[in-house]
């Protein structure tokens, strides 16, 4: 090597400079708070909720909207069909009993019996779905046949059967059981596949690992991580059984009596249709509306939850 050969010498004054660095977002996130950041946006949603917020409070406090009574004594049959007139905004049905008072607490029954008829669907569809899904095996077998016995038969029909048979003990709670014990099995379906894909998380086998039961790490990590979707089909579920509730009330195996209800609201208006159609246009117009405000917020959930679907927009 040459005597005069020159050698590099690293600088001194170095300045330091941050490579790769990972930056993470000073924001928090997870599955429902990326939801909520995407409903919030939608004027859809918030149009469904405010929906949804007036039809509840109609159901709890009914006389915040009319104070006339529904039906007895509020009925005057020289009002039989007649016109709108003051303090009666939609006039009179066939018996002179005041429309717009029957539709406000006609919501009570439909909202009472569609809400008691999911949490009955969703427990029991919750319950068969986690066991069959987290145990597998001979018991995942056993239940998803009884899913499967279930989903084949027309829950409607089977209500008529059932509240025919308990014709003398019809009642808010036999109807909702009458519906929710026939419709859970789609909500079962959708808890068993969640918590076959939950199971298999890392923090799951962890938690069997040092000990917890089987029974134990199902209920506390992996039934909560496994709820959203569950959650999204019960919004749906709902505004189907306020269908179901009205249907039956329409065939006459709802809860009859002096109770309201939109079903039998239609029911009673039909023969009047060509003399008088608004009393069979504003109930069949109030489930429509009801129905439709529970099943676009429970899409839009679904819709927000979902990741993929988010991505694609």
């Amino acid at each position: 090597m040459s005597s005069n050969s020159t050698h590099y010498v690293a600088p001194t004054n170095t300045e330091t400079v941050m490579v790769d660095q990972v930056r993470l977002s000073e924001k928090k996130s997870n599955l429902w708070i990326d939801a909520w950041r995407d409903l919030r946006r939608r004027p859809t949603f918030w149009v469904s909720v405010v929906l949804c917020a007036v039809i509840i409070v109609m159901a709890v406090v009914p006389t915040l909207f009319t104070s006339v009574g529904p039906s007895g004594a509020a009925c005057d049959l020289s009002n039989s069909n007649g016109d709108a007139s003051a303090g009666h905004p939609l006039g009179y049905n066939f018996l002179g009993c005041d429309i717009w008072s029957r539709l406000v607490h006609g919501t009570r029954t439909s909202m009472l019996v569609g809400v008691m008829a999911t949490l009955i669907s969703t427990v029991i569809g919750v319950i068969m779905g986690a066991l069959a899904g987290f145990y597998g095996g001979f018991l995942d077998s056993l239940l998803s046949r009884v899913g499967d016995i279930f989903f084949t038969i027309p829950y409607i029909i089977a209500a008529v059967v059932v509240m025919s048979v308990l014709a003398d003990y019809r009642n808010e709670f036999v109807l909702a059981l009458a519906i929710g014990g026939f419709s859970w099995a789609s909500t079962a379906r959708i808890a068993r596949a969640e918590v076959l894909r939950v199971k298999q998380a890392d923090y799951v086998t962890a938690s069997i690992s040092i000990g917890l039961s089987r029974f134990r790490t199902m209920i506390t990590h992996v039934l909560p991580n496994a709820m959203a979707p569950v959650i999204v089909v019960t919004t749906l579920s709902l505004g189907t059984a306020i269908v179901a509730e009205s249907t039956l009330s329409f065939l006459g195996v709802g809860l009859g009596g002096s109770t309201v209800s939109w079903g039998a609201d239609i029911s009673q208006a039909q023969t009047q249709i060509r003399t008088a159609p608004l009393a069979l246009f504003w109930p069949s117009l109030a489930l429509t509306v009801t129905v439709l405000a529970f099943i676009t917020l429970g899409e839009l959930l679904r819709d927000a939850v979902d990741p993929k679907s988010r991505a694609q927009r």
